[in-house]
This record gives C-alpha cells, structure tokens and sequence, in this order.
C-alpha cells in the first residue's frame, strides 16, 4: 500500500527592518515547503536573503508569496487593481526573491499569492489569469497554489503550470469550502491538539468539518500553518508529531 504523504508549507520571511515577525528558524524544523514574503506585504531584501539561506540549510523548499503593496495592512486588505497591475506586481515580487534563490544556488518551487490577493484571484478569473501569466513567464517549473476549485487553480492549469490545492491547519471552514473570515468568531483554531486533528482527518479521508458541524470534501495537496500566530511553533510541533506517528510522510511537493 503506498504510504499517504502531505506537504506541511509555512509563511515565512514577514519580517520588515527592524521589526521581526514569526519564529521561522524554528518552525522550519516542521515544515516540507516555505512561502517567503517578496517585499511588498511583508519581507525586506535581507530578511528575503536569510530566509532563503535558513530554507536552504534546512532542506525545505522555497515558494514565492507575492502580495498586494500593503505594508500597513499586511496585505490583508482588498485593492482595486487590474489585471495588468495583478501581472506587474506578482512577476516584480517573483523576480526580486529568485534573483536571491539562484545567488544562494537553491531552486524556486512554488508560487502562493498573499492575504487579500489570494483570495481575489480564487474568485476573479481575470486576476487569476494574470497571476498565472507572471508565474509561467518566471518558469514552467513553477507550482501555482490555491484553494480547491477557486479560479486561481483554473488559470494555472490553463496556462500549463502545475497546481497544488490547499488546505489550511490553523482556520476554520465554512459548509460551501470557504475559509471562515478573520473577523468572524471561530475563525482560527486555538488549540494545536484541533488543528494537528483536523490535519490528520484531511489527509487520510479528504474530509474537514464546517464551523456549522457539517461535513465537506476538501482536496489537499499541500496544507498551510501560519507562522506569525502566538502559537505557530507548539502547533507546528503538534501537528507534525501526529502526522508522523499516523504514518504520515511530510514532503515537499516536489
């Protein structure tokens, strides 16, 4: 029987100047794959450049996290942006973090749009396409991520990249397959023993339970921890503890 495996990835890099955010060095002793912050939400270039070198001395697989130019809002607010600007800024913020992967003689994995950005793209096509766009001009070798079934999965598979469907450790759903927004009660999950649990279930059975008590069919290829919570490295620890003594391998995607 093969043996199940998942990838467990990370934002990392959400530093800026002096201000740091997140315990990466620690939590990439649990993660397969990190998403470094491009400068634009989060990430400065030397935070960017040593965070691609701890990735490196890790063994983890390095992702680009584009977002939207939001330093104040940490990218987690909606802007009106066309299509064309969509496609600036992701192939601005892809460019500047490969430039530092290729000096430091890693390799780029994967691409994860950011916060506000990503869930624009999940739902606009045009914005989507666009993201993909950039994505394919950096490299065919990329692997797009996204919600399942969202627009921004559609556009990369349509522009020939691979995609990987993502779930979320640390946040709820909703019955339709929709994260439960950050300003609702029980959006995020407190405890690391429920999220590790709600992990655990989503890869062996492909199945998540709603906020409302139902259960839904979730695809994951690749599922998401945040790392600037109070909690990222308990939970982190927790979650790949219990995915280890599951029979869980936890492996970048590549």
């Amino acid at each position: 029987m093969e043996r199940l495996r998942i990838d467990l990835n990370c934002d990392m890099g959400e530093g800026f100047g002096a201000y740091r955010l997140g315990r990466d060095a620690e939590l990439l002793d649990y993660v397969s794959s990190a998403n470094i912050a491009c400068g634009f939400h989060a990430g400065d270039p030397a935070t960017m450049r040593s965070t691609v070198q701890l990735c490196l001395r890790k063994g983890v697989a390095i992702g680009a996290h584009p977002g939207l130019p939001d330093l104040q809002g940490f990218g987690r607010r909606e802007m009106a942006i066309t299509p064309a600007e969509a496609y600036e800024l992701t192939l601005y913020q892809l460019g500047a973090l490969q430039a530092f992967v290729h000096a430091e003689g890693g390799r780029l994995q994967h691409v994860k749009p950011h916060g506000a950005l990503y869930h624009m793209a999940a739902k606009r096509h045009e914005l989507a396409a666009a993201i993909a766009a950039a994505t394919l001009s950096v490299s065919a070798e990329l692997t797009l991520f996204g919600p399942p079934g969202s627009e921004l999965l559609r556009a990369g598979a349509a522009a020939g990249l691979r995609t990987a469907s993502e779930a979320f450790a640390d946040r709820s759903y909703q019955r339709d397959g929709t994260l439960t927004p950050r300003d609702q009660p029980g959006a995020l999950l407190h405890s690391a023993a429920d999220a590790a649990a709600q992990v655990v279930r989503l890869v062996r059975t492909g199945k998540v339970l709603s906020l409302e008590g139902e259960d839904l069919s979730l695809q994951a290829d690749t599922i998401c921890l945040h790392g600037d919570g109070a909690h990222a490295v308990a939970f982190a620890r927790d979650i790949r503890s219990l995915l280890n003594s599951s029979g869980i391998a936890v492996m970048a995607l590549d």
